[in-house]
Formats: structure tokens, C-alpha cells, sequence
């Protein structure tokens, strides 16, 4: 008996928590940690490394980043300028 007690409410419990996110999210709210913007210095050094003149270790101490965020952050980033290039295609360099 008591155990389905415990049960209803966990199972009432979570269906609250999200109608709550579900609520939220409607309204905007943005969950978990905002992300960092890249550094000034970010293109440059991007630039250098993907024609071979850096390392990776000499990248991101320049970057002042962990290694596996400049490889995420270096995804994105190439992902958006192919983009950009391919909505710009005077801009194109590829």
C-alpha cells in the first residue's frame, strides 16, 4: 500500500516539474550555463593554427582555453563562417 503511495507521487512529482520546464521554456527562460564568448584575439589565432603555424598547445594558451573547448569552440566557428560565406558569396574564400 505504501508503496504505491510513494509511487503516485514520484510519478506526480516529475509530471509537475514538466508542466514547470515546459512552462518556462514557453516563456523564454533559458536553463543551464551561459556560454563564454570567444576571445578578442579568437579569429587570428583560429587562422594560425588551421594553416599550421600553431600547435594546438601554443593555441590554446594563446587563447586562454582548454583544449577540448577551442576544439568545440573551432567547430562552431567553422561551421558559421561556411555558412556566412555560403549567404555571402562575394566573401567566399573556399
Amino acid at each position: 500500500m505504501l508503496s504505491y503511495v510513494a509511487e503516485s507521487e514520484y510519478r506526480t512529482i516529475h509530471q509537475r516539474q514538466a508542466e514547470g520546464i515546459a512552462a518556462a521554456k514557453a516563456r523564454g527562460f533559458k536553463f543551464g550555463r551561459p556560454p563564454k564568448q570567444l576571445p578578442e584575439n579568437f579569429h587570428e589565432v583560429y587562422q594560425k593554427w588551421k594553416s599550421g603555424k600553431l600547435s594546438v598547445a601554443e593555441t590554446v594558451r594563446e587563447c586562454n582555453m582548454p583544449r577540448s573547448t577551442f576544439y568545440y569552440k573551432a567547430k562552431v566557428y567553422k561551421n558559421s563562417t561556411y555558412l556566412d560565406d555560403l549567404k555571402n558569396p562575394r566573401r567566399c574564400t573556399f
